[in-house]
């Protein structure tokens, strides 16, 4: 029997929206169902690696269905396009799409000649201090060289928020390196310090940046310890005070490798981690092992990594997490990956009654989400899946493709325990999996590309689900047409690579309006 009252439920609203009947065909064949403009666009974002094709899009034709969806939401509702980009960019860490859709989002305005809201959009997408080159860098690529005021104003307002200088040690690279951006945008700085920082900025970029101005410290800093002589730089790891030294002028561990030269030693990382961020702790536990950092700094490492807090506040994305588990050679690693991949899945509710969690395992999940990474969306969909059945009060873990098959599990298990134990499964018959493990379930949750195999009968995956029942479809990829309807009754989907859809199911099990996220 179920735990919770059941007709709360039948009236509850989601955000993503379709059509009532299907209108087309998935990729596979089954009843496609198209969904209005917003909400194409929101699931799309939320899982767009620009610029990478996908099993069923190649990159040009994925790319331009975004920045078509994006245009013709400029045009009807600027506010909530600027708050999806700021959230793209914030909470979803999707730092291209968000860049790409605040470029398109104002051309697509001005286009139209429609004024207000374009410099607050392009400031929307920029939260890091390369991000300002890499918009102009896609708006030359894009449209030329000519910058209108809202894209100059945008940009510059970012600049004055985000240049300083540990930023300019960091991100002065690429094509339009800091001083190319000031010199195209005209910040006004903010303080007189940071106008001797966007001088200087546009000197080194000219080749001619020897004279550091005195209110730089950090860069005098620097550029003090990049005067040492080669034989003289290992000695410094040897001070008491070299982390502070290190710390004073800006070195990561990047710019400290490359300035020690040859190999790193387990003293260079132990010097160093105290400044480094999550993510390069998380990137390089491989080399701390290979270096023989000892327990002791490895203990400390773990601590901050499984910190929630941490956790929380770096915003990296679960899967990170299985890759490192997977790229590690040593199993001290094991038990604070686990409880930085726990912390990460945050928004994962202990779901009352019985649920049963379908994965997707099928050949189309398994294309890697860039080409910079081994993750695929068969990975991502076995983590949030495995998670959910976890937390779950009474659940049935199934991975499917042309076959079906139970995932064991235990409660208390690691995630990245139960993710070894998935396949891959060939096809996408999700109906028949739902038919084969649907038994008087409370709700279903369906993990998966959406696109289903049509079948003899071109059956709706969720059909032998009784009405009364919601089905949640978590989409990891963004194709433009679902399985089953979407936004009203029982019938609701999701979308992203973060936990955070998942907060929308104790939602609408209330009855309330899961809406957008922003």
């Amino acid at each position: 029997m179920a735990k919770f009252n059941r007709s709360r439920m039948t009236g509850a609203l989601s955000a993503v929206t379709s059509r009532r009947a299907p209108g087309a065909r998935t990729h596979e064949g089954a009843p496609g169902y198209a969904r209005d403009t917003k909400s194409e666009l929101f699931l799309l974002s939320v899982a767009n690696m620009v610029g990478e094709r996908t099993f069923y899009e190649d990159a040009g034709d994925r790319d331009a269905r975004f920045r078509t969806l994006v245009g013709e939401v400029a045009l009807a509702d600027v506010d909530w396009l600027t708050r999806m980009v700021g959230w793209l960019r914030d909470s979803a860490g999707m730092r291209s799409a968000s860049v790409v859709a605040a470029a398109e989002g104002v051309m697509s305005r001005l286009c139209a000649e429609m004024d207000g809201g374009n410099r607050q959009l392009v400031a929307a997408a920029l939260r890091r201090a390369d991000e300002p080159g890499e918009l102009l860098a896609y708006w030359h690529g894009r449209y030329g060289r000519s910058l209108p005021s809202p894209v100059k104003r945008g940009v510059a307002d970012a600049v004055r928020r985000l240049y300083t200088e540990r930023s300019l040690v960091k991100y002065d690279t690429g094509d339009f390196r800091f001083g190319d951006v000031i010199e195209l945008v005209h910040p006004r700085p903010e303080t007189p310090a940071q106008g001797d920082l966007f001088r200087h900025a546009i000197d080194r970029r000219h080749g001619r940046g020897e004279e550091i101005p005195e209110s730089l410290t950090v860069l005098r800093a620097r550029a003090r310890l990049l005067a040492l002589p080669p034989d003289e730089r290992r000695a410094l790891l040897d001070r008491p005070d070299a982390e502070r030294v290190l710390a004073d002028a800006g070195m990561t561990w990047e710019s400290l490798a490359g300035w020690l030269g040859g190999p790193l030693s387990a003293a260079f990382w132990e010097r160093i981690i105290p400044s480094m961020g999550y993510l390069a702790l998380l990137r390089n536990l491989r080399n701390l092992d290979r270096a023989g950092v000892s327990d002791e700094v490895a203990e400390r490492v773990a601590a901050r990594l499984s910190d929630p807090g941490r956790v929380a506040r770096s915003r990296v994305l679960p899967m990170r997490y299985l890759a490192a588990y997977r790229a590690v050679e040593s199993l001290r690693w094991a038990w604070p990956l686990h409880q930085a991949l726990d912390a990460s899945l945050g928004n994962v509710p202990a779901l009352p009654g019985r649920t049963l969690v379908l994965v997707d395992r099928s050949g189309s999940m398994f294309g890697r989400m860039s080409a910079r990474s081994e993750l695929t969306s068969a990975d991502a969909a076995a983590v949030f899946g495995s998670a959910l059945a976890l937390r779950a009060e009474d659940a049935t873990l199934v991975q499917f493709g042309t076959g079906h098959a139970p995932v064991p599990f235990r409660r208390g298990e690691s995630v990245l325990k139960v993710v070894e134990r998935f396949g891959d499964l060939g096809g996408t018959n999700t109906a028949a999996a739902v038919r084969a493990h649907y038994r008087d379930h409370d709700r279903v949750v369906i993990v998966t590309d959406e696109q289903a195999w049509g079948g003899h009968h071109g059956e709706e995956p969720a059909k032998a689900v009784p009405e009364r029942v919601p089905v949640y479809t978590w989409n990891l990829v963004g194709y433009r047409h679902g399985h089953g309807p979407s936004g009203a009754g029982t019938r609701h989907t999701f979308g992203g690579l973060s936990d955070a859809a998942f907060a929308m199911i104790p939602l609408i099990e209330r009855g309330a309006a899961a809406d957008w996220p922003f």
